[in-house]
């Protein structure tokens, strides 16, 4: 059995099924994002089975996003859960049928809250459909499952409708990078978006020499600091130049060379610095790949050094 080909003819309905939903997107999708902006409250997810795990990650999704939300399943709401339901909150109800038993049973409070719902279903007639104050159509030709049986692309397709909506919402919000950063401040995600230059950068014992340094005096520098580089500055403490142990290792190949000769006849000239440490590390991470160079150097407007950030200390602490 040819399991590659029956992958990408999975793979092919679902995506014909994205593209058709994206061409049949109306005025009924700004409506619903109208109503999630103008929530005072929460914006409630509910649903089961497939539906449900679908709605759990869409208020994950929501909540990380600037939309405070959360999942409330239908049977827990039965039983007492309904509380959690307020006059300011709006509900986002999935049910591919529109006749999911658990749910239909929450629906007629809901309204007796006279709360506002909009329904994701394939069938506007349906018991969802009928509640609901708006309805996002879940239109799909046709299950990737052989036996168009299996929620596939149904799942697929309301899955990207709930980022859909996540992603209008951020626009709406102007949501940025530094307000994702506050919801996400653990794990890789929190390391990449919240830790800053000033978080790692080291300030203490920065190997520095004077323009009249020789080489001898920057070997033992690079070998006291720890960093394979050694920076140089002019009378006014102001960064002119470093060495790493790369350029002394070309200058012990160079004709005539000394240990005292002039250190800045191997330095580097105007190397490449920032005067920003509210910058991202991640941010930090991408000009030391681009410039290929290990050592970034911080400084003051007026080229003071302030501190130094090497890509291993960004490495150690999990940037990326």
């Amino acid at each position: 059995m040819n399991y590659k080909t029956i992958a990408q003819e999975t793979l092919n309905i679902e995506a014909q099924t994205l593209l058709k939903a994206a061409q049949n997107i109306d005025d009924v999708f700004d409506k619903a994002v109208e109503m999630i902006l103008g929530c005072k409250g929460k914006l409630i997810v509910s649903g089961v089975g497939k539906s449900g795990l679908i709605g759990a990650k869409m208020a994950a999704t929501f909540a990380s996003t600037g939309t405070p939300s959360f999942f409330l399943h239908p049977t827990e709401a039965l039983h007492g859960d309904l509380g959690m339901i307020g006059a300011d909150d709006v509900v986002l109800a999935i049910s591919y049928s529109g006749e999911s038993e658990e749910l239909s049973s929450i629906l007629p409070h809901i309204k007796r809250f006279d709360v506002p719902l909009i329904g994701m279903t394939r069938n506007e007639n349906s018991t969802l459909g009928s509640y609901s104050d708006l309805v996002i159509k879940i239109d799909v030709e046709k299950e990737a499952c052989p036996l168009n049986t299996a929620p596939t692309s149904s799942t697929t397709l309301t899955l990207a409708l709930g980022d859909a909506l996540a992603v209008c919402l951020m626009k709406a919000r102007n949501f940025q990078t530094t307000d994702f950063a506050s919801f996400h401040p653990g794990g890789a995600l929190g390391k990449k978006l919240f830790v800053k230059v000033k978080n790692l950068m080291q300030t203490q014992n920065i190997p520095v020499l004077g323009e009249d340094a020789q080489v001898k005096d920057a070997i033992l520098s690079i070998s006291q600091g720890r960093l394979g580089t050694v920076l140089i500055a002019d009378k006014e403490d102001r960064l002119v130049a470093l060495v790493s142990d790369g350029d002394v290792r070309r200058a012990l190949l160079s004709e005539n060379f000394s240990l005292e000769d002039n250190i800045m006849q191997y330095a580097t000239l105007n190397p490449m610095t920032i005067d920003d440490e509210e910058l991202l590390a991640s941010d930090a991470l991408v000009l030391i790949e681009e410039k290929k160079i290990q050592l970034l150097v911080i400084t003051d407007k007026d080229k003071k050094i302030k501190g130094v950030l090497h890509i291993h200390s960004l490495i150690e602490k999990g940037i990326s």
